[in-house]
């Protein structure tokens, strides 16, 4: 009984981090499992990127180089699932736009190589990613950190959509536990909760909005690109669906945060909780201006 619970969660953080946790032996129902866990393990990269900006923010003491914070944040995404992630995107990209067939695009995605679609995917990506979390950072106050919290989670649910709602498109492959492991919805539905309650907890309806046009955004991914690969998914489908989620999920969170702090002509959005769960913790430190600055009552 016990093993049924931290089995599918070391598998989660296995495929989807670079720490050393793999269980000796699993089973395909264990794999199948671990999407449930794919949420909160979004919830522990923000932790990671939230650690990152306090740190930032203690050793400076100063609002200043943000751009280079912007970057670190970016580059220690990437680094912490082994780039796994960026691979799949730029295999993704040279197969979406490179294959003219079925049969071809499946055959680039197993090729190591990389071409210009690739690139060119990666670095529109990362670039948008980068950008919006700078313009997080600079503008926003303790909304935009609770939006580096949740832009994470909302992304690995999208992999976990995506698993559950489209087959898989290879007959062999690491994927096919996930079709074969049995009962998806339990796990899908263990994901779906807690992604919903971090999105509510810390961005209130703002949160909420995020997970809804993000899971929209997914699904209709997932249904071009099953329609291109002859009816299912494959794992660098997975990966390039979080990376292109979770630039939306920032884009979406910077817009709608923006306009709930600084307001907009024809827009009314109410933040949750006051702009989010970080207002209401004392921060032992604060900065001229707005920036990374909390008032105790």
């Amino acid at each position: 009984m016990i093993r049924a619970i931290y089995a599918p969660f070391l598998v989660a953080l296995s495929f989807l981090t670079i720490l050393p946790v793999g269980l000796s032996s699993t089973t395909d129902v264990e794999i199948s499992r671990s999407r449930g866990w794919y949420p909160f393990v979004g919830l522990l990269y923000g932790i990671l990127l939230l650690g990152l900006v306090l740190l930032w923010a203690l050793v400076l003491a100063l609002p200043l180089f943000l751009q280079v914070l912007a970057a670190l944040l970016v580059v220690v995404l990437a680094v912490s699932n082994r780039f796994l992630h960026l691979d799949g995107l730029m295999d993704f990209s040279d197969a979406m736009w490179g294959g003219h067939t079925v049969e071809r695009r499946l055959e680039i995605m197993r090729d190591s190589r990389v071409g210009s679609f690739a690139v060119a995917g990666c670095v529109s990506v990362l670039l948008v990613k980068f950008s919006a979390l700078l313009s997080l950072l600079t503008v926003l106050s303790a909304s935009g950190l609770s939006a580096v919290l949740l832009f994470p989670m909302v992304s690995r649910w999208s992999m976990t959509l995506l698993l559950t709602a489209f087959p898989y498109g290879r007959r062999q492959g690491i994927g096919s536990a996930f079709a074969s492991g049995g009962r998806p919805w339990l796990a899908t539905g263990l994901a779906l909760l807690s992604v919903v309650a971090g999105a509510w907890f810390l961005l209130g309806p703002v949160g909420i909005i995020v997970l809804i046009l993000v899971s929209l955004v997914s699904l209709l991914l997932g249904w071009w690109a099953s329609r291109r690969l002859g009816g299912g998914l494959t794992g660098d489908c997975y990966g390039a669906a979080n990376e292109i989620m979770e630039a939306l999920a920032l884009v979406l969170l910077l817009v709608l945060l923006w306009r709930a702090e600084f307001g907009g002509p024809g827009v009314a959005v109410v933040v949750g909780y006051g702009g989010g769960i970080l207002t209401d913790i004392p921060w032992p430190i604060g900065f001229p201006g707005d920036w990374f600055s909390y008032s105790a009552p």
